[in-house]
């Protein structure tokens, strides 16, 4: 239960990064840097003023169990690495004082309910669907909308990561790193996340998940072709499902996508000056033209995808 908030904000995220409009930018560079990135998980980050490489790798925050893998070169860099650092430091939310502050966080404001946002078919269709994952709504109904959406597509149920049916590979890492007694850090704050979503009014959170489960429903489920594009490291498609798709994010796209890159690299440059770091961010935040392979590649540093890697 712990972890499930971080996990919870980020797959929200990622969902909803495969149904946005691509991000543009007027952002010039001496080189030009391509849209479309090397088809990749794992890269190796060097040059510019770093004595050895870091390392970045690009998650899906959740995936089914039977999905789930590491290749042998993201084991080797793993083992590597002397810090391994989350979008949020996962080991944080260890502290139960800091979790359950976070709890109230997750509630609308003003005693708003989902039920004061959707029109009747809308809710019934929602109140419908939590059901049929024994989840009951009026329980449920003053929880902010954004967070229910991570439960509207396929399997992410809630019982997922406990049930062992679902795997996060934040936690998978974390969980290596503990075993391996490495340095665990975060390129921001859970509050920081939470304070960004904040910034979506409630009627747009509550047709995001209204349209959400009709993409489900219909068997228009994004996410699982995301999961095989995942699994295939095509960042590529990745990124064109992104470019296909207008979702309901709107003007916020910058505020939670590119925003954040380009927040993460001041931070990752310091990180790597001090010690070889393994970065672990969800996927979509690597491809595009402020993806961060790019980002990195504009500050100066040598970003290469990597298929094979040996043990040092």
């Amino acid at each position: 239960m712990k972890y499930i908030i971080p996990i919870l904000l980020s797959f929200f995220l990622l969902s909803c990064a495969a149904k946005k409009k691509a991000i543009t930018t007027a952002e010039t560079t001496s080189q030009e840097v391509s849209k479309q990135i090397e088809n990749s998980l794992l890269w190796r980050i060097s040059g510019k003023d770093l004595k050895e490489p870091s390392y970045l790798y690009g998650t899906i925050h959740l995936i089914s169990k039977d999905d789930y893998f590491l290749t042998d070169p993201t084991k080797v860099a793993f083992e590597e690495a002397q810090r391994i650092v989350f979008e949020i430091n996962m080991e944080d939310m260890s502290d139960m004082s800091i979790v359950f502050s976070l709890m109230g966080k997750i509630m609308m404001n003003n005693g708003t309910t989902l039920k004061d946002l959707l029109n009747e078919e809308d809710y019934a269709l929602v109140e419908k669907k939590f059901q049929s994952m024994g989840l009951p709504l009026a329980f449920l109904g003053k929880i902010k909308p954004m967070f229910l959406s991570t439960f509207a597509s396929g399997d992410m149920s809630a019982g997922g990561l406990s049930n062992g049916k679902m795997v996060s590979y934040e936690m998978e890492f974390l969980t290596l790193a503990q075993e391996a007694k490495k340095e665990v850090d975060g390129l921001e704050t859970i509050e920081f996340q939470l304070s960004m979503f904040d910034s979506i009014p409630y009627e747009a959170q509550a047709q995001m998940l209204v349209d959400a489960i009709k993409n489900t429903d219909t068997g228009n489920d994004q996410f699982k072709d995301m999961v095989e594009l995942y699994k295939k490291q095509d960042l590529s498609g990745m990124q064109d499902m992104f470019a296909s798709e207008e979702g309901g994010l709107g003007n916020y796209e910058d505020l939670l996508l590119a925003g954040r890159n380009r927040n993460w690299i001041p931070i990752m440059a310091k990180m790597m000056t001090e010690k070889k770091t393994f970065f672990a961010v969800g996927a979509g935040h690597l491809g595009g033209d402020v993806g961060v392979v790019s980002l990195l590649r504009k500050e100066g540093y040598k970003v290469e995808p990597i298929k094979k890697l040996k043990k040092q």
